[in-house]
């Protein structure tokens, strides 16, 4: 499978990353496992997670998927095969936000979980507002001098905010973010279109968004406010239901018609066809669902397809 490069990070990845939230949650460990190895023997190598992963189920502490995902690459010696990618800064029992110190303990904390020397990419989880971005960056950069982590990457940054980490990161003193994680679909698109992704196409940054599915709506299981009743989701997907997504449904069932695909696959293949997207983000309780996601990567989208799609 050809892969892509993730902006000037020096990384390649397949067009599709997989999301580790649900490791060791929804997904116990030999589900996980299962759907790992079905991902790899699908030809992709990135795999996504976070140190608060999951932090918010009942009993949880945080670090439950970095734990399951050192587990699986422990027991299939695959570490030298797979791009890790995982976060810093909310909140954990030992602390949260972006000082050096903390940084540097949480990245210590984070490669013993996932029993490892070195993360590939290491995202700062959401802006600090209450620390200067210069330490913040400076904290990233003794890290990538340490070799514990190989690029750093913004998450959940805003075009303001990107700026001002853009123009203090020199790369020498200071690391410079290379990738851009931002959340972005079909339905939510002004988070990401204008200004911030104008931004990532100038600064020729990776991007990989997260909530590719927009929390499962764009599978097309929520269409009226019964199916709402289907999930424990029902609340969050009310939300997602009011304006126009009805319309957007529709074209994309127009699209899945003509391709022989199902939304979930249009869904990833538009993000994939996006010229500033270097890959989405994609969760899977199964290893079904995963065989699901994992077509979207040779769904060739025409220009006619994302004119319908676009004009949803």
């Amino acid at each position: 499978m050809h892969k892509r490069k993730l902006g000037t990070s020096g990384l390649e990845i397949a067009p599709l990353v997989l999301g580790g939230n649900v490791f060791g949650w929804t997904a116990d460990s030999d589900t996980s496992f299962a759907v790992l190895d079905a991902f790899v023997g699908e030809g992709f190598n990135a795999v996504d997670t976070a140190d608060v992963y999951s932090r918010w189920a009942p009993g949880h502490q945080g670090g439950e998927s970095e734990t399951v995902l050192g587990a699986w690459m422990k027991a299939r010696s695959n570490r030298n095969k797979i791009v890790l990618i995982t976060k810093v800064g909310s909140e954990m029992p030992a602390g949260k936000g972006l000082r050096a110190a903390y940084i540097q303990s949480a990245c210590e904390a984070s490669l013993q979980r996932l029993q490892t020397d070195h993360i590939d990419l290491y995202f700062s989880h959401f802006p600090d507002e209450d620390t200067p971005i210069e330490e913040t960056l400076e904290a990233h950069q003794r890290l990538i001098q340490q070799g514990k982590i190989r690029v750093a990457g913004a998450s959940n940054y805003g075009a303001a905010s990107l700026t001002a980490a853009l123009a203090a990161g020199d790369g020498k003193v200071h690391a410079r973010y290379g990738v851009l994680q931002p959340h972005y679909n079909l339905l939510v698109r002004d988070q990401y279109e204008g200004a911030l992704e104008n931004m990532c196409v100038s600064e020729n940054l990776g991007v990989i968004p997260y909530f590719a599915l927009a929390s499962g709506f764009l599978t097309g299981k929520y269409r009226t406010e019964a199916d709402l009743q289907k999930s424990a989701r029902g609340g969050r997907m009310k939300e997602l239901m009011q304006g126009r997504p009805q319309a957007l449904l529709t074209a994309m069932d127009v699209v899945a018609l003509r391709t022989g695909a199902t939304l979930v696959q249009v869904a990833l293949a538009w993000l994939m066809v996006r010229p500033s997207v270097t890959a989405p983000i994609a969760s899977a309780t199964s290893v079904a669902q995963l065989l699901e996601l994992t077509p979207a990567a040779k769904l060739n989208l025409t220009p006619e397809d994302m004119q319908t799609l676009a004009s949803a």
